[in-house]
Order: structure tokens, then sequence, then C-alpha cells
């Protein structure tokens, strides 16, 4: 239950005086829907102003307050500003501009020989002084009118004045919490209680508020982590011990690498412990990750068990589907799959195999979760690109057995060590940090998009000697609209080309129909395609040997590795062309430079995080999971080891969350709906 204590901050915005439906969709936009929400809606920064008496160039570029009197109107046609000219107290003229054709509303604001006090921008304009769209008080304000004042992010709608008045009533709501930062710590930092903070915010010394406030954030994160660990070792999981014949059989196409061995015996001690294994599997892309999983697997169905592989789109479930049939050839494993597609008597064969455990391992989407799933054994989940699921979705699938299974979540996006103390703080990490032999280094250029016709005679050449290619379609904005309309007319530009040699994938597309070109690309039916990010994971076609990414300056350093890597696969030497706009900004030209330089995912996702923090790292923006909303990735970088210090302490030393700072920090956990994460954590 949460703290009673917490209840006003939780109140809708709604409730707040003069909020209603006209207010509340501006709001909802900037993610404010709780009174909570506007305490931490920090100003984007500080407007400052200067009171003068005489308007003077040398306050030219200032904002700054006045006394004037309107002394004449001036319009110059329906198009042109229209202009108050107005004079102060020593008699200097200001032109006060308005654009847009509605004169009678500075008239009003106005009036002519009437003194009123303006708020705005000086500027120059030929030989005169104006302001654009001053603001208007009543001369009484002029003594009370902030001189420093927070500007804050708004949306349509909503103006700054609206927004400082429903953030002042916000506030007003905070209660004095209990204390649960580590005494020394909080002296050392010179930070002020958790109340003063979120008022310190919305006023000038809001930086050290800032500062403890996602210090706040980041310590309840880190000790929900520590309680699932705890609460996870524990629980009661089922040992695994295969004795080894199935993998033994095992005809595998190339030796293992080091690094290969060391992740499989790692995930086999923590697969013979009765605590459930919580395990994160990096690796870059074409590492090896799947072979390793199925080592997993394999151990699970030599001990009598079942295991179950899930994928977050059915495009990867069947492209693992028939990988793994492949490696198991000639061994006595069951192996099936379920999606959304698999219907009728196919999908009744199934659940039938699941629950009187004939079928050994499944492979499938989140249908492999539905309610009407059951197993007989389940031992063991593993998890593909595990930031695309929630975790609500993840502990579905460990629900599906009577002892908790073992959990192994991979990820192909390596991740800096900073965002996997954060996001994955309650699992142990496992890195594969070298590539299998024999897989291709990528080349990869970058090209002026002015050059895009000797590209596309490139890809003609490419196609002609029996290639084929990617061509990925800039991400235009956060719209699937105007991604396929970019697809749309890339793909139509090179069908009047190469014909019916060009196919079209995109996020709109239905599975079965999306899969259809999929499959005629893997078959070689197509030599070219078309398509937004949609194939950022998973596709493997060895034969694809060239990746043309349009627009490569709006996609993040991890998301162009990602794609990168659908390429180099094969045994023919891999070419990825990265084409770029003519204006290219400071971050675009680093993040261009360094893929140039270097296949290293690690080292890429190092520099994806300085570059871009940790917001769109993981794939948050796929999930709505992000893992902080107030700290910042720099503030995030900064705390992270001594809040995850601090909690520890609290655990170990000062009582737990049965002493007085366990208690606070209980609030903690509430306020930042922890409560909720320290029971669903646990699955990954």
């Amino acid at each position: 239950m949460r703290p009673e204590i917490l209840n006003p901050l939780f109140g809708e915005t709604q409730s707040l005086k003069g909020v209603g439906k006209a207010l509340a969709k501006p709001l909802e936009k900037l993610r404010l829907t709780r009174v909570k929400d506007l305490q931490y809606h920090a100003p984007s920064y500080w407007m400052r102003r200067k009171r003068v008496v005489e308007l003077d160039e040398a306050d030219v570029g200032l904002n700054i307050v006045a006394e004037i009197t309107p002394v004449d109107y001036r319009s110059g046609g329906p198009r042109s500003p229209f202009r108050v000219y107005a004079t102060d107290g020593p008699g200097n003229y200001i032109s006060l501009t308005f654009f847009g054709r509605n004169s009678g509303w500075p008239k009003k604001l106005l009036p002519l020989g009437e003194p009123k006090v303006i708020s705005g921008k000086l500027e120059r304009y030929g030989d005169e002084l104006q302001i654009l769209h001053p603001e208007v008080l009543e001369p009484i304000e002029k003594d009370e009118i902030a001189l420093v004042e927070p500007i804050y992010p708004l949306s349509d709608g909503l103006g700054n004045k609206r927004m400082s008045q429903l953030i002042e009533q916000a506030v007003a709501l905070a209660p004095e919490l209990p204390e649960w930062i580590e005494p020394s710590l909080l002296a050392s930092k010179n930070w002020k209680s958790w109340h003063d903070s979120v008022v310190s915010l919305h006023r000038q010394e809001g930086i050290d508020a800032a500062d403890r406030l996602a210090y706040d954030e980041v310590f309840a994160n880190q000790l929900a982590f520590m309680l699932v660990r705890a609460s996870n070792r524990r629980k009661t999981g089922t040992p695994i011990e295969g004795d080894g014949h199935l993998r033994d059989k095992l005809d595998l196409p190339f030796e293992l690498t080091g690094a290969q061995k060391r992740c499989i015996s790692e995930i086999d001690g923590d697969l013979a412990q009765s605590s459930p294994m919580l395990r994160l599997l990096q690796g870059d892309v074409g590492s090896g990750k799947t072979l390793i999983a199925l080592m997993a697997l394999l151990n699970a169905v030599e001990a009598g068990y079942q295991g179950a592989l899930l994928a977050p789109t059915e495009i990867l479930a069947r492209q693992h589907f028939e990988g793994l049939q492949k490696l198991l050839t000639g061994l006595p494993v069951s192996l099936a799959i379920l999606t959304g597609r698999e219907k009728g008597r196919v999908r009744e064969s199934t659940l039938m195999g699941l629950a009187d455990g004939s079928i050994d391992i499944l492979v499938g989407t989140h249908a492999i979760f539905q309610e009407k799933v059951q197993y007989k054994r389940l031992a063991l989940a593993v998890i593909d690109e595990q930031h695309k699921f929630g975790v609500s979705q993840r502990l579905m699938l460990t629900q599906k057995a009577e002892r908790i299974p073992h959990l192994l979540a991979m990820t192909a996006t390596p991740i800096p060590r900073t965002l996997t103390l954060s996001q994955f703080g309650e699992m142990d990490v496992s890195k594969i940090d070298e590539l299998p032999p024999g897989r291709q280094e990528i080349e990869t250029r970058v090209i002026s998009d002015g050059r895009i016709a000797e590209v596309v005679d490139g890809l003609a050449r490419h196609v002609a000697s029996g290639g084929q290619a990617y061509w990925v379609c800039p991400l235009v904005e956060e719209s699937e609209k105007s991604d396929l309309a970019a697809a749309e007319d890339r793909a139509s530009t090179l069908c009047s080309r190469f014909g019916d040699d060009v196919g079209l994938v995109h996020g709109r597309m239905k599975g079965p129909e999306k899969d259809a070109v999929m499959e005629r690309f893997q078959r070689d039916e197509i030599k070219i395609l078309v398509a937004t990010t949609v194939i950022e994971v998973g596709v493997d076609v060895p034969n694809a040997s060239l990746m043309i990414i349009e627009a490569a300056d709006r996609f993040g350093l991890a998301q162009l590795h990602q794609l990168r890597g659908r390429v180099g696969r094969g045994s023919v030497k891999s070419n990825c062309l990265l084409l770029r706009g003519d204006t290219l900004s400071e971050t675009a030209r680093a993040r261009l430079t360094l893929l140039r330089e270097t296949n290293d995912g690690f080292r890429i996702a190092e520099e994806d995080l300085r570059l871009r923090g940790a917001g769109e790292l993981l794939g948050t923006r796929q999930s709505g999971e992000a893992g902080f909303r107030i700290a910042s990735s720099e503030q995030v970088t900064e705390f992270i080891a001594p809040a995850t210090d601090d909690a520890r302490l609290l655990l170990d030393r000062d009582g737990g969350l049965e002493s007085e700072r366990g208690q606070a920090a209980r609030v903690a956990l509430y306020l930042f709906e922890k409560d909720w994460g320290v029971s669903l954590l646990r699955s990954g």
C-alpha cells in the first residue's frame, strides 16, 4: 500500500484549480498527468529581465521591463506587421510590433494615451528600437514583476504563465518526507531535504535541487534492484545439470570462440543452482548469441525439462526456429514454433505437446505466454532482444512454471557499463567480446546524397554480379506514416530501373505480408529490399552484402550499427554506404566518422551514450519503459555508483527496510513507483 503521505502527489492534474478538458490535453502531451509530474517539471532555462526607466540602445539584446505610453498605430497593409508606437518617460520612441492579421488585439492591449508596463526583448530594427509581441502588464504590477522567471517546456495550448501557476499549486502540495539518503552523503553534497529541493527546483537555486531529486530516483532504482536480487535468491528454481549427451552430438559449422565457451560456462554454473538464474547475455551483431542460448536450452532438455525462446517479432521468431532446426538435425529434440500466425489444428497440436511434455523447446513471439499456453516442465526461458518487451510480459512467461524458471535475456545492442548497472542492476552479465572466425569485416563509407545517381549505378553493378542489397529509408520524424512515405517513394524510384527485383517492407504491413517479402528476399527472388528500420533486428540473409542507409545522419549510432550488422553474414566482403545530407551537425558528423572507423559495437555503444544520452539506447521508445524520468544520462552516470553504495549500506548496515532510514526508503520506492518494480522486476 502506498503511504498515505504520498496520496496528494498522485492526484490527477485535473484536480488542480483551473485545469479542465482544454488544459488536460497539452498537459497529457507533456506526460504531466499527476501532481508529482508537475513538481518535477524543471525549467528549461531562466529568463532574466532588467527594469529600465529610459529606453537605451545599450540595453539592446536584453529582456527589459519599462513603463511606456502608446501614441500612434501604424499598419503597412494586410501582410505587414501592426506597429504600436510608444514613448517612455523622457520621450524616447519605441515600436511595439505584432505579426498577424488581427490588429484589434494590440489596440485593446495598448490604448492610445494610457500608460502601460511592458516586458520583452529589446531589439534594433533599422533606426528604431522595437520589441516583438511584448507582454503587457498593469502599471500597478510594475514593481511586482519577477526579474528572474523560470521558462518551462510547453505544449500547444499551454503558455508559460499558466504552467507556472499550475506548478505553484503542485509544489504547495509537497509534504515534508522523512530522509532516505545516508546522512554523511547528504552532508557532503550539501543537499536540502526532498521538500525544500522540490521548492528550490522552481527557483534560481534549482541546480543543486535538480541533482538531489535525480539522485533520489537513481537511489530508488538501485534499491529496487537489490531487493529483487535478494528476493530472487530466496526463491526456489529448478537446478539443471544435463549430462551432455545432446550437446556432444551437435555438428557445429565452426569452432566455438573463447568468449562463447566462457559465457556457456557462466550460464551452466547458474543453471546448476537452486536459485533461479537471472543473466543478461550481451553480444555484438553476429557474435553467436543464439548458439549459446541453444547450449543452455539443450542443457535443460538433457535434464528432462522444457525451454522457451521468446523473440520480439514474427520474422525473428521464424528465423530462430529455422536456424535451430538446422543445428538440431539428427538430434532427438522436439522443436516447435508458436506465433500469432499458427491457427487451428497446428496450434492445438502445439499446445497439447507443451502440456504433455512431448515438445522440448518452443520458439515464439508474445503468443507463447497467452493464458491457454501451459507447459509441463518449463525450466528455462530465453528472451531475445529483451528490451523490446515490457517487464510485465516477461513476468507472464516466468509464471508458466510451477517453480520460477531460469531466465536468460539476450541483447545485440552492446550496453555501456553505466546502463548495465542502471537498467539491469539485478542481473548478472555475460559478454561475448569476440566475433566467430570467418565473420567478414564490413567496409563503411560516408557519401553525400548529392551523389545518389552514382550509388544507384553501383547498386546496379552489385545486383548484376549476383549480389543482394538493403536500402534503408530515413527516419523522417517520429511517425510511421512519414517513414512509410519515404520508403514507398524510394521503392518506386528503384522499381523504375530494377523492376520486380525490388521489394518493400515497413512497420505498417501485416505480419504474414511482411514475412512473405522477407522470405522472397531470403530465397534470392528479390535482389533489393527497401525497408524502414523494421529490419533493424534479426534478419539473416548471407547473400546480402551491401547496405545503403539513406539520410544516415538522422539515425543514432547504435541503430546504424544494428542496421549495418544485417550484412557481413556470408563469405563475401560486405559494404555499408551511409548517405548524408549537405549540412551536418557536429554530433551527426562524429557519429558517421566513428562508424567509418570501427565495427566494435561496445565502443560504439559507449560513444552513443555520450552523444545521445541513455534515453534511446535501449529502445525505450519501443517498449515505453524509460528507466529514468527525472535523472538525465549525465546524472545517472554521476550518481549510479554512490546510489548503489548507499542502497547497499541501507540493506547491509543500517537495518534494512525496517529501520528508520529503511522506512523512509520505502517512501522513496513508492514515490518513484518502484513498488511495482519490486514485485515485477525479477522477470528481467
